[in-house]
Parts: C-alpha cells; sequence; structure tokens
C-alpha cells in the first residue's frame, strides 16, 4: 500500500529519517533472534575496537545519551556480555570489557549485520552505496561543530 506524503520526500531530514526507519526495522528483526537490540550491538562493537573507552566516549560513539547508556549496560552486565573494571590509568573512570560470551554473541551477530549491509548492497548496488556511505558521513562531519 503506497502512503501518500506529498512534498515531505523532497526533505532531505525527511528521507534520512525514513531511511533510517527502514534500516532499523529491518536490523531489529535480525538481532531479536539472539535477544539483543541494536545498541547493544553497537557497544559490544565499539567495545571490541577499544576497550578503553570511557563511558562518555561510549555514548558518542554508540549514539546513545548517557543515561540510557548506563540502564543498557547495566542490563548487558547482568546478562554476562560485559564486565566493568577500574580503568588502570584513572581509578576514577571505568572501562568496560566484552566477556567470553559477549564475543561469541558479537561473532553471531556481527554475521547478522554483514547479511544486512549485503541485502542493502545488493538492491541499491556497490559503488552506489559506497557513494550514499560517503555522502552521509560527510554530512555527519558538516554537523559535527553544530551540535555543541
Amino acid at each position: 500500500m503506497s502512503q501518500h506524503i506529498g512534498s515531505m520526500d523532497q526533505y532531505v531530514s525527511y528521507a534520512l529519517a525514513a531511511a533510517h526507519r527502514a534500516v532499523n526495522g529491518s536490523l531489529t528483526s535480525r538481532l531479536k533472534k539472539h535477544g539483543l537490540q541494536i545498541e547493544a550491538w553497537r557497544i559490544i562493537e565499539a567495545l571490541e575496537g577499544d576497550p578503553r573507552l570511557t563511558m562518555g566516549e561510549l555514548a558518542h560513539i554508540v549514539l546513545i545519551n548517557p543515561p540510557t547508556l548506563s540502564k543498557l549496560v547495566d542490563r548487558m552486565v547482568s546478562n554476562g556480555l560485559v564486565h566493568r573494571q577500574v580503568a588502570q590509568s584513572d581509578q576514577r573512570q571505568i572501562n568496560l570489557l566484552i566477556s567470553d560470551l559477549g564475543k561469541k554473541r558479537m561473532m553471531q551477530i556481527r554475521s547478522e549485520v554483514e547479511d544486512e549491509d549485503q541485502m542493502l548492497v545488493s538492491r541499491i548496488g556497490a559503488a552506489r552505496m559506497s557513494q550514499r556511505i560517503t555522502l552521509l558521513n560527510d554530512l555527519v562531519d558538516t554537523n559535527r561543530g553544530q551540535d555543541s
């Protein structure tokens, strides 16, 4: 069923929101099979790349506000996916580390995310997808200073 949206589809902000909703919904369905939210996947992926991130840095990278991140991390600790450790360099900071279970789950989830990406690339084409990723990253970079 086609939905009439009038001239809204001409707005960049609307097109980005609609694309986000479509991709987010599809990926949510894939990850739901593993009992994990997209945000938890982002956390695990970010921690694998840099286990020394502060909670503030992690919140920024995974696109979650700090209070929400704290609640999600509490659930992830309870589920055995990550554990907290006092930072060696600064006893006031806490680092999150991926547990063995978290690493195992990450590999399962990563294949789901890669499959989702491949499905999107197959629909759009590798060259066009690469252009869109570059454009989206440029948009993020351009707006980065305006968030302050």
